[in-house]
């Protein structure tokens, strides 16, 4: 169990007060506060992912870089749940006027939302309270908020795979991608269902601070850093036939980065046709072989230009793109940048965003263009 239990909330004012346990540290960087919107008809698991994640973040020094807060539209209170108990929630609206990001789990009881695409007056009033520039993020349905308040209004999205086309009737002005894992539009990120909140979390980890805080939450959580493919894969083939699967094939990939890997010689790890390896490899990840093995020297390169202190040239070639200009090219195709503007952003320790961070990968979305 992480050791880092207390809440740090005043329960006579309903209002967190962690902000400033360790904040004054010598050398301490300024917590980004998240508020977690609790509404009635939540899903727990999604409403935990944010304080797991977030809070669990910490630099080189063991500084704590988020405060996680959640809160309810009501004075502090109970939130139902779409489970068997409800939730204590001891903050009300007035929480996210103080964020630097609110997040918005999906809910069960949206309502006028969800059925017309408008929020209740409780709703929108709570959501007026937010700030001008403050990031807004939404996990699976939770999306509907963000749209019946005009956030989403000429910007790609995502959702649940299962509510994009009533979604998209629902809101015409949005372009939904039903595909894709998450969309990080910059200021505005939306993901698919359930785990795919996980995912988006851990992209803004990535995106704030870089690989190696990312991956050491996602260790702690015993997920996967980044995960392969889209919603497609769990669309199509929830379950690879057995024998059918192309992990291997992959595995063998992966310990040879550095090297030139055809599909071919992919496809003989399987004892599979190129033809029949190929159809079996989207099927399971959601995005073709050589498009998976792009995005995988890109995350290398990201690694290492993170991690060490070797030249471009050398990135390049220990990530397998060969030579610095080709590594150049697809990490401003997937990126936004190049591989110079992205060290010395990652590298300063500033814990900064990315530049043009709103192209980053959204998902694989940039791994399919």
């Amino acid at each position: 169990m992480d050791a880092d239990t207390g809440s740090g909330t005043d329960h006579g004012t309903g209002t967190d007060t962690s902000a400033g346990t360790d904040a004054d540290t010598a050398g301490a960087p300024r917590r980004h506060r998240v508020v977690v919107l609790a509404l009635d008809g939540l899903l727990p698991f999604e409403l935990g992912i944010p304080q797991r994640l977030f809070r669990r973040a910490r630099d080189a020094r063991g500084h704590r870089l988020y405060d996680v807060v959640t809160c309810s539209v009501r004075p502090p209170g109970p939130v139902r749940t779409d489970a068997d108990f409800a939730i204590l929630v001891e903050n009300g609206p007035e929480a996210l006027a103080t964020a630097d990001t609110v997040v918005v789990p999906a809910s069960y009881e949206l309502g006028p939302v969800h059925e017309e695409g408008v929020l209740t007056p409780e709703l929108a009033a709570a959501m007026a309270l937010i700030r001008p520039g403050t990031r807004l993020v939404a996990i699976c349905t939770g999306g509907y908020v963000l749209a019946a308040a005009g956030h989403l209004d000429g910007r790609r999205a995502a959702t649940h795979w299962n509510s994009a086309e009533h979604f998209q009737r629902l809101f015409p002005k949005i372009e939904v991608d039903a595909d894709v894992l998450f969309v990080d539009d910059g200021d505005v990120l939306t993901s698919a269902g359930v785990a795919a909140g996980i995912d988006l979390c851990l992209h803004i980890l990535r995106r704030d601070h870089g690989t190696a805080v990312a991956n050491e939450v996602a260790r702690g959580a015993v997920v996967p850093p980044h995960r392969d493919g889209g919603q497609a894969q769990y669309i199509q083939r929830p379950v690879p036939e057995p024998g059918r699967a192309t992990t291997a094939a992959r595995a063998w990939a992966l310990g040879r980065l550095h090297e030139p890997v055809s599909l071919r010689e992919m496809a003989a790890r399987e004892a599979m046709s190129v033809r029949t390896f190929t159809r079996r490899f989207r099927e399971e990840v959601g995005v073709s072989p050589l498009q998976w093995l792009t995005g995988q020297r890109v995350e290398r390169a990201r690694h290492l230009l993170e991690s060490t202190d070797l030249g471009v040239d050398r990135v390049a070639r220990d990530a397998g793109f060969g030579t610095a200009q080709s590594m150049r090219q697809h990490l401003q195709s997937a990126l936004g940048v190049t591989p110079t503007a992205y060290r010395r952003t990652f590298r300063t320790g500033s814990g900064t965003t990315a530049p043009a961070a709103g192209r980053e990968l959204d998902g694989v979305a940039a791994l399919r263009a």
